[in-house]
């Protein structure tokens, strides 16, 4: 039984579904709102139906965007594909500032204990880009652990024969962690370091 009245514990519940957030964290986060102005409150939630309303998925490389393409796939460099697990960690590499190209999405990694396989994350159109876009080059920069490694591993192989230099971003990220916890200067080494597969 929860010690606040109902309208509270239902908005400490909706905070507590974000990941990250843990059941203190959603209270001090609903009782925030609770002491915020009533345009305070009209502000963050007109935020909130914004993203829903405007947000989508680039056509091309499948990152958040609100345009279509992208801002990145429109002025960067296609002939260089940078491919990542979630966009999140396109944000990740962008902080970096030293990668020109463009990205890939796959919106997820090979994982059989799952039930995800090929067909199930975005391989198909990488080899349609790479097949139309002229790409010189492919950087596989998915996570260092098992699935990560599974899925760069079938990049390489199912690229190869298409004649594109696919590479693997160094190791300096450690095994197991995530792209998005990275700094900026263990990043920056991984993209200049990478090898090719």
């Amino acid at each position: 039984m929860s010690n606040f009245i109902e309208p509270i514990a239902k908005l400490i519940g909706a905070f507590s579904k974000l990941p990250g957030v843990g059941q203190k964290t959603a209270q001090r986060y609903a009782l925030k709102v609770v002491n915020m102005s009533e345009s305070e409150v009209r502000d963050f939630a007109e935020c909130l139906l914004d993203v829903k309303r405007k947000v989508k998925y680039c056509s091309v490389c499948g990152n958040f965007t609100d345009t279509d393409p992208c801002r990145i796939c429109s002025t960067r460099d296609r002939s260089l594909i940078c491919v990542v697990k979630d966009a999140k960690d396109v944000l990740a590499i962008e902080k970096v500032r030293d990668f020109k190209g463009v990205y890939h999405v796959l919106h997820g990694v090979l994982n059989p204990m799952e039930g995800v396989g090929p067909n199930d994350i975005r391989l198909k159109e990488l080899v349609k880009r790479v097949n139309d876009d002229n790409v010189r080059e492919v950087i596989v920069a998915t996570n260092p652990d098992v699935e990560g490694e599974a899925t760069a591993v079938y990049i390489a192989k199912m690229l190869k024969p298409l004649g594109v230099k696919v590479s693997r971003i160094a190791q300096g990220i450690s095994i197991g962690s995530d792209l998005e916890y990275a700094d900026e200067v263990t990043l920056s080494r991984a993209i200049e370091d990478r090898k090719e597969l």
